[in-house]
């Protein structure tokens, strides 16, 4: 099973995202969430297979801007993005057939 990896709690900005011109997941949450805990492994497994996309873990909660930028409200909440621009988006994540999904609409867009 691949490895996961802690929310980081150094931030980019949301310039720096925006600007970003390869595909991303952004993966808001918590260490200590009990709904992250249970997706990491569904989002680590579907990740392994899409080596091109880029997965930023970014520790959220009060005071962090980059969630709210997004109207982050629930963990995890997962936004595919490709050069700034929303792709797709789970809250709570459940199946990793959903993760893929997701991914592959990533990959596909332009």
């Amino acid at each position: 099973m691949p490895q996961t990896l802690p929310y980081k709690e150094h931030q980019l900005t949301r310039d720096e995202i925006d600007a970003l011109d390869e595909a991303v997941v952004l993966d808001f949450g918590t260490d200590w969430c009990g709904h992250c805990n249970a997706a990491a492994p569904l989002v680590a497994a579907a990740m392994s297979a899409h080596a091109g996309v880029r997965h930023i873990k970014v520790e959220d909660g009060p005071g962090r801007r980059l969630g709210r930028s997004f109207s982050v409200k629930l963990w995890p909440s997962l936004i595919f993005l490709r050069k700034g621009r929303e792709i797709a988006r789970l809250v709570r994540p459940g199946k990793q057939e959903d993760i893929v999904q997701a991914l592959q609409a990533l990959e596909s867009a332009a």
